[in-house]
């Protein structure tokens, strides 16, 4: 179902590419931007204790229900923020704006979507694993053209491309041009990084003996790869995923079943605990 409704959308964006679509996507992100960016500052901002009782007041706001004060404080910047990003996203430093926006929305996601265990992982991330290789290789032979790279680069609405990927200028590169990355390649195997936190934080585990500091170095060493590929090709597209996701997926499974944990991550995604309101009761024994 993942596959289908990406494929059928990438497509959409391929073959409606102009300005006026990338217009509509535009505004779409500053959208998420502005809701991503906004959860982050209230719950940055609630962490100090000046801002503590605006955090935790509330005032009914039609349409939206309780909103808090510090959510209505915060609000404005972040809208204005994203109004001034998207007036002037064409000039030289605009890709700092696009960052964060794009970073907090990205946060924002792995906050609500969770991964319930380790199977519905390894569907995800392997059908994304394809889907990447297909729409970067595959899909020249149909349209002559790698639609993914067309689709991230915008050659055909003459803008730099689609706002949801992150962007950094390219260093002692003559020729100038970005390094990006697609949201997709930090959301589907964030939500397994995500997963295995979540793990470790119900098992107790600490952070040096759990699975999250191996998924991150995991995906780390995939991205790694992913850059030096890139070099490697002359600058020609890859796709992220073909190289992220058997880092990520196989340390996981790989150290799950060396820790014997394999078979709880696969199923239940959660170590089993009692239940707080049962509390049994030792059984006495009868002389």
């Amino acid at each position: 179902m993942f596959v289908v409704v990406a494929s059928c959308f990438l497509v959409m964006l391929y073959k409606l590419m102009s300005f006026w679509f990338i217009e509509v996507l535009v505004v779409l992100f500053c959208i998420g931007g502005i809701e991503g960016l906004q959860t982050c500052l209230v719950t940055l901002l609630s962490c100090f204790r000046c801002f503590k009782g605006f955090a935790e007041s509330f005032i009914k706001v039609p349409f939206f229900g309780a909103v808090s004060h510090l959510t209505l404080a915060v609000c404005p910047f972040c809208i204005a923020f994203a109004v001034v990003w998207a007036v002037y996203r064409t000039i030289s430093f605009a890709w700092i704006g696009q960052d964060i926006l794009g970073i907090a929305l990205i946060i924002t996601v792995l906050q609500i979507v969770r991964v319930p265990n380790l199977k519905v992982g390894t569907v995800l991330l392997g059908c994304a694993f394809l889907y990447d290789i297909f729409w970067v290789f595959v899909s020249k032979w149909w349209f002559h053209e790698s639609v993914m790279i067309v689709v991230a680069r915008g050659d055909r609405s003459g803008e730099d491309g689609i706002p949801m990927l992150l962007k950094i200028p390219r260093m002692y590169d003559p020729w100038g041009g970005y390094s990006v990355i697609g949201f997709g390649d930090i959301i589907l195997p964030g939500l397994l990084v995500a997963f295995s936190l979540r793990y470790d934080w119900l098992t107790k585990t600490p952070l040096r003996a759990g699975y999250f500091i191996w998924a991150m170095t995991a995906y780390g060493l995939g991205l790694l790869v992913t850059y030096v590929a890139l070099n490697m090709m002359d600058g020609h597209g890859q796709p992220a995923l073909l190289y992220i996701v058997p880092f990520t997926l196989g340390t996981f499974i790989t150290l799950g079943k060396k820790r014997g944990d394999l078979k709880t991550l696969w199923t239940r995604g959660e170590p089993e605990r009692p239940c707080p309101h049962v509390q049994l009761q030792p059984l006495e024994q009868k002389d």
